[in-house]
């Protein structure tokens, strides 16, 4: 072979030698660039998870049972002042609640008066966590403000989810809790008993106790929070009130879906306002207990069983 000859081919061999190891080095830019861009991603990534993370555990407080923020110093006087003094030209206005008031106290027969401190005495048993006690309480401090004064209520909601993590019905519905407060009238003595927190108790998958009935409350609970009075099946159910051994009521007067997504301000701003569903709901089941305390009082005092009230004492 002559030396042109080798010449051309060891210059072709260099160009292709040089050729690859530019390709190499142009694939190793590639490489480092990748593994750049791949790093810069995985930051991206992580910051986008822990903003995800956040927001989601700031949303989930709300569904695991925190709830929505109770009123506090001059807005909690200013939710109770409009739910204790609602005018009676309202309360008479909205009567009956029409449709929206689903149940009202029924008769008991046979049963041995009910009194305390030489008064009838009117039992309330509920929890926490019961949205249905829940709507029962606004109308019970509605009505029983009509006889007395209460102090201490302190704001609360029902409960989202129980100790074992399932959904309750209504949750978080805005409301008050008569444990702790007080109540006095010279017409009758009010025994309110709130049995558990609305706080869940894994240990039981249900909720925390709060309070205990005594023998006597037992008994009437027992007794009357039962057929004929209630479904079967239904028996020892929340709320239950009973008034004087003549009346109870056994389950919530409305429903807590007409309280669902308020604030306590928004439904005690309502409760002045005749056509709306929160009066009707909660004004309405008011008269109702209002007409069934009447009864127990001999219609004393007049200020709060008006006509309209006794009218309603034949339907009880």
């Amino acid at each position: 072979m002559g030396k042109a000859s080798r010449t051309k081919q060891d210059f072709s061999r260099r160009e292709k030698i040089a050729a690859q190891r530019e390709a190499e080095r142009r694939q190793e830019r590639r490489n480092r660039l990748l593994i750049a861009g791949s790093a810069i991603m995985v930051v991206v990534i992580i910051v986008v998870v822990f903003v995800v993370v956040k927001t989601n555990s700031k949303g989930g407080s709300a569904a695991s049972g925190t709830g929505p923020t109770a009123p506090a110093g001059s807005a909690l006087a200013s939710v109770t002042s409009k739910l204790t003094s609602v005018p009676t030209a309202t309360t008479d206005a909205v009567g009956s609640g029409g449709s929206q008031v689903i149940g009202k106290p029924q008769t008991v027969n046979g049963q041995a008066a009910l009194t305390a401190s030489g008064k009838p005495e009117m039992l309330y048993v509920g929890a926490e966590y019961c949205p249905y006690c829940a709507a029962e309480r606004w109308s019970m401090i509605l009505a029983l403000s009509r006889f007395g004064t209460f102090s201490n209520l302190t704001p609360i909601h029902s409960a989202a989810k129980n100790g074992a993590g399932s959904a309750e019905v209504y949750p978080n519905t805005p409301t008050f809790s008569f444990f702790g407060s007080s109540y006095t009238s010279q017409y009758l003595t009010f025994s309110p008993v709130e049995v558990n927190t609305n706080k869940g108790d894994p240990s039981t998958g249900g909720y925390t106790r709060l309070q205990t009935m005594t023998s006597d409350q037992n008994s009437i609970f027992t007794k009357l929070d039962a057929p004929p009075y209630v479904p079967s099946g239904d028996n020892g159910s929340f709320p239950f009130v009973d008034f004087g051994n003549k009346y109870i009521i056994a389950g919530a007067s409305f429903s807590p879906q007409i309280l669902a997504g308020l604030s306590w301000s928004q439904i005690a701003a309502d409760l002045t306002k005749p056509s709306s569903t929160v009066a009707q709901g909660i004004d309405g089941a008011a008269n109702y207990i209002t007409a069934a305390i009447c009864k127990l009082t001999n219609d004393q005092p007049a200020t709060a069983c008006t006509s309209t009230v006794q009218g309603l004492q034949s339907q009880l």
